[in-house]
């Protein structure tokens, strides 16, 4: 113990320095490597909503287009055609809108910031102050 302290105390300002710069970049390029991994994750989840939405988007309108026939024609046998139509097309519209806005709620949810990444460097900062001062 009394030997690993006297190497401590032998070590120059310099070599002290270059110690503190190697190990401030290995922190940075850390650093880096976690705000790469955050930013990734929270990307795949916004494309996965994106995919969701487009596709489920895609399967509606075919699905909208074959019942609002069926519908219309089942309908138009009590009420006037037009307004078969009309109810038809008021009725899938809610739908479509309780969709689109359910999947927009949770895209604007997604936070594309790295929040824990932009904490650890001010705790590294900090840190690097601490050691320096």
């Amino acid at each position: 113990m009394a030997q690993q302290q006297m190497v401590k105390e032998d070590k120059s300002l310099g070599d002290l320095f270059a110690e503190l710069a190697s190990d401030t970049g290995t922190l940075v390029r850390q650093e880096v490597a976690l705000a790469q991994a955050e930013i990734t994750h929270k990307a795949t989840k916004a494309g996965k909503n994106i995919g969701f939405l487009a596709v489920g988007g895609a399967v509606a309108y075919t699905a909208v287009l074959a019942i609002t026939a069926a519908v219309i024609l089942l309908l138009a046998h009590f009420i006037a055609p037009w307004l078969a139509a009309l109810l038809v097309g008021v009725v899938f519209g809610a739908v479509a809108f309780f969709m689109i806005s359910s999947a927009l709620t949770e895209l604007k949810k997604t936070d594309p910031m790295p929040r824990e990444t932009i904490e650890t460097i001010k705790e590294d900062a900090q840190w690097l102050k601490k050691e320096v001062g």
